[in-house]
């Protein structure tokens, strides 16, 4: 599942840095995913929930940080917020108002990076349901159940059930498939 959340986030980050090539590939895609798989095996050995690549990075791209500069400055400005965090913690862990928590820290921050994550639903051929279904699946999915992960796995089972339904079927490659089939396993076993 975490691979599937770090595709989707690269996907969508080199998207809105315009680092895909013309025909969707991400160049030098298999050194991201290591350095990925690499953060996260060194995080669960040092007992840290999931460390992995976060669409958040789209903000710093919209911002015109592309090389990895921007990143060694944000990660000092991390280590400076440790001095301050009683302070942060005060309200970025949320304020109870008649009875409902608020995160008056947190949720401009995702409200800005989910709007700027909307550009790449233009390219999606919303004229061709058996594509538009399984894509609205995945774009509802991810909200509805708080993972990136989760709702790929919806679309992944929605597509090629959807292209079956429209007489696309031999359209599909049959590692979406067996994708498909081993999702359905998942989720129906664990």
């Amino acid at each position: 599942m975490d691979m599937f959340d770090t595709v989707g986030t690269l996907l969508a980050v080199a998207d809105a840095g315009d680092l895909l090539t013309p025909s969707g590939k991400l160049p030098r895609a298999n050194r991201a995913l290591i350095s990925d798989a690499v953060g996260t095996v060194v995080g669960s050995l040092f007992g840290t929930s999931t460390v992995t690549s976060f669409i958040e990075s789209t903000a710093g791209i919209a911002s015109g940080a592309k090389r990895g500069l921007s990143s060694v400055f944000v990660s000092g400005l991390f280590i400076l917020s440790l001095f301050f965090y009683p302070i942060i913690k005060m309200i970025g862990a949320g304020i109870e108002v008649d009875g409902a928590y608020l995160h008056p820290v947190t949720a401009p921050a995702l409200i800005i990076v989910g709007a700027m994550m909307t550009k790449a639903l233009a390219k999606i051929e919303w004229g061709k349901l058996w594509i538009a279904i399984p894509a609205f699946i995945t774009l509802i999915g991810i909200p509805l159940t708080y993972s990136i992960a989760d709702g790929f796995a919806l679309g992944f089972v929605a597509y090629p059930i959807s292209a079956l339904a429209a007489g696309k079927a031999k359209q599909i490659s049959p590692v979406v498939w067996i994708i498909a089939a081993l999702f359905v396993i998942r989720y129906a076993l664990f």
